[in-house]
């Protein structure tokens, strides 16, 4: 280096360089440093393992790590130092999870979510087929003929299958019948291992919000208050787990004015399943009879058009009822069985 260069430059030939002895030294106290630091880390995390041969190697190096870490807490000055990465301090006292969960019950507090809602095949368990000793067909005229139909098919099985549609009623009316009560009654008497129900051929009537005014069909409003009448016969009916639900929802009418309530009636259907995943399931006649809702009176089966609708526009012939019943059986067998 010339006399003429700036002396803030640095000589880099007599920089001091690091035997391998040293850098040993250096990595094996880096180690050291962090075994721990981390070692606490290691044991929670091997403690929440479950039982194997995986959780036995970490807490192998966990819990020897974690007890030096106890004596020794450099994790705790990592956690200081480390701190300014986290925002919490940003976001304020209120609306934590610890602070959600404390709030359960209150007025407008978010309900926890049960394990009822979840299907266990949806979540990869293995489940035995129960035995199916007796099955409620009810609803009103729309599950006529499907409950003669499934009773035909279960016949041979010594399936005691009980019949019982009521005529005329529905959901969102209790002139003729309070399905709240029916859903009670039917629980109660018949203690059934599995219902089938089909009804919203007679919806659409004004229902009363919490305030006690009426509620026009078919808004978000009227369909909440419609799924609230339904959940709450879901939740009878499947007698805390002991009985599987089939809902079946509606296929779209002919007149256009009875298409539109249908539509709020399956929002609503598919709205009050939701927190009861595990015991009742919504079998949805739409695609199969009205596909993209748009109505018809035939459709292709086994290469020919078949008329599958009543002249009414609303219920099933027996050829419709047939296909019904095959969606319905399909779904017991995977609950119960052959």
């Amino acid at each position: 280096m010339s006399d003429d260069a700036p002396r803030t430059l640095i000589d880099l030939t007599k920089a001091r360089r690091f035997d391998v002895g040293q850098l040993l030294k250096a990595i094996g106290l880096v180690s050291v440093l962090l075994f721990i630091t981390a070692g606490p880390g290691i044991r929670e995390a091997g403690e929440e393992m479950q039982p194997g041969l995986e959780r036995t190697l970490v807490l192998a190096v966990g819990e020897p790590a974690g007890a030096l870490g106890d004596v020794i807490p450099l994790h705790e000055v990592a956690d200081e130092a480390t701190a300014w990465l986290s925002t919490d301090d940003d976001l304020g006292e209120g609306g934590g999870f610890s602070a959600v969960a404390a709030e359960t019950g209150q007025p407008g507090a978010v309900q926890p979510v049960g394990p009822e809602a979840f299907d266990p095949k949806a979540l990869g368990e293995q489940t035995r087929p129960r035995e199916l000793r007796k099955l409620l067909v009810t609803g009103d005229s729309l599950a006529m003929p499907l409950d003669a139909e499934l009773a035909r098919r279960l016949a041979d099985r010594g399936v005691d299958v009980v019949r019982d549609p009521h005529i005329g009623t529905g959901v969102s009316k209790d002139i003729l019948l309070d399905w709240a009560k029916q859903a009670t009654q039917h629980a109660e008497s018949e203690q059934p291992d599995a219902v089938v129900m089909f009804i919203g051929a007679n919806e659409g009537f004004p229902l009363k919000g919490a305030d006690g005014q009426e509620v026009e069909c078919c808004g978000a409003d009227w369909a909440a208050l419609y799924a609230t009448r339904v959940r709450t016969m879901m939740n009878t009916y499947r007698r805390d787990g002991r009985t599987t639900v089939y809902w079946l929802t509606v296929m779209t009418p002919r007149d256009g004015d009875r298409a539109e309530i249908a539509r709020a009636v399956n929002a609503g259907i598919f709205a009050a399943a939701a927190p009861y995943a595990a015991h009742v399931r919504v079998l949805d006649m739409v695609p199969i009879f009205t596909p993209d809702f748009r109505y018809r009176a035939s459709m292709p089966i086994d290469g020919e058009d078949t008329i599958v609708r009543e002249s009414d526009g609303i219920h099933l012939n027996d050829r419709g009822s047939e296909l019904a019943a095959d969606t319905v059986m399909a779904a017991i067998e995977q609950d119960f069985g052959e």
